[in-house]
């Protein structure tokens, strides 16, 4: 299915006018629009086995520490989406293009995503890091970001793991090196950044990162090393910055047993969206993102919510002096280890909501 150019200019003016407002049930317009166009399902919910049997800590080389990747890809693998194989996902009207970056820390392939509505002029950028097993279609058409691109006219970029770099495409958030700023994996991923920042036109205060999981922790680690690149950052069942220093130790912060508890720099805006019921990484992952943020809010709030026929909430908001909310908490009650609010087109979805993406633009925009 085709979405047209009027479907696409009634959804930017919608989306315009409730990212003037607090969130309430955005979800249910786009919902509503798109109900013909992507099939929307619960994500099945993993089991985190034999994982207390690995005892932190302990050394890993060669085949071990092949099981060890292999192990970390299957506590997030997918159980199926349960789309038709004829029920394709909606096709979109701005362009797809590849490109790749290379330093001395390596080489990584990106897709890039510009609307239809781009003209030439400043627009915002965001920039999606894939969970383990994701590429960057799978990631995609899974948090639906391209079809919001539309309605918001920002460009989305989608940077790739490669599997010589993890046999499971997991960013590598837990190694030293992925850690360090203009080093490894982070200094790629910044790269890629300012390539597209050269090659189009980009509001330079309107650039973003987000993640699952994996891409979650590492779009914590990239908010945290260049502040001065990403104006605020989006962490969807993702880790904290620096709480793992090697896979055991990664392996326990997912559990969520925190060995290493560091917090760098000055706080970074930043907006969590975690399920309670995850057994992939704990929920207390969610709750140690928060902590820079608690330690530097002048006024706290805590709303609940639902989304009908799906999820109930929990939505904690930090403001500073000026009032302006910095930090944004939602754990989602039932949901596992899945994008919420995700398309069934893409693996770690979960369709009953609320909608993450959208809230997370949302979010970005209040931070300029």
């Amino acid at each position: 299915m085709k979405l047209n150019n009027k479907l696409f200019a009634q959804m930017r003016a919608a989306t315009k006018k409730m990212m003037r407002h607090q969130p309430v049930d955005t979800s249910k317009v786009i919902q509503d629009a798109l109900k013909n166009a992507s099939a929307m399902t619960q994500a099945a919910q993993e089991q985190m086995r034999n994982l207390s049997q690995l005892q932190p800590g302990a050394g890993l080389t060669g085949a071990g520490k092949t099981d060890m990747h292999d192990m970390l890809a299957e506590l997030s693998r997918g159980l199926g989406t349960g789309v038709a194989a004829n029920d394709p996902a909606p096709a979109l009207p701005g362009s797809v293009s590849e490109g790749s970056y290379t330093n001395a820390a390596g080489t990584r392939s990106y897709k890039l995503y510009v609307p239809s509505s781009y003209t030439g002029r400043p627009a915002p950028l965001v920039v999606m890091l894939h969970g383990c097993t994701q590429d960057p279609d799978d990631f995609a058409r899974g948090t639906r970001m391209n079809v919001l691109a539309e309605e918001t006219g920002c460009l989305v970029v989608y940077p790739a793991q490669s599997r010589q770099a993890n046999p499971s495409r997991c960013w590598n958030w837990f190694n030293n090196v992925d850690q360090q700023r203009g080093q490894g994996e982070p200094s790629i991923i910044a790269g890629i950044t300012r390539e597209i920042m050269q090659e189009y036109a980009v509001d330079a205060g309107q650039v973003y990162v987000a993640g699952l999981s994996a891409g979650g922790a590492m779009a914590t680690i990239m908010g945290t090393l260049y502040p001065e690149l990403y104006a605020a950052v989006g962490v969807h069942s993702g880790l904290p910055f620096a709480s793992a220093h090697d896979l055991p130790s990664a392996l326990a912060a997912m559990k969520g047993d925190f060995q290493r508890r560091h917090q760098a720099g000055k706080p970074i805006p930043i907006i969590v969206f975690h399920g309670d019921q995850d057994k992939t990484v704990h929920p207390a992952n969610g709750d140690q993102l928060m902590v820079h943020a608690r330690d530097n809010t002048d006024a706290m709030a805590v709303e609940p919510g639902h989304v009908p026929d799906g999820h109930a909430f929990t939505r904690t908001t930090h403001k500073r002096a000026d009032g302006k909310v910095h930090a944004e908490h939602w754990v989602i009650h039932g949901a596992g280890h899945a994008w919420s609010g995700g398309s069934a087109h893409g693996s770690y979805t979960d369709g009953k909501g609320p909608d993450a993406s959208r809230e997370m633009l949302r979010f970005f925009t209040t931070q300029r």
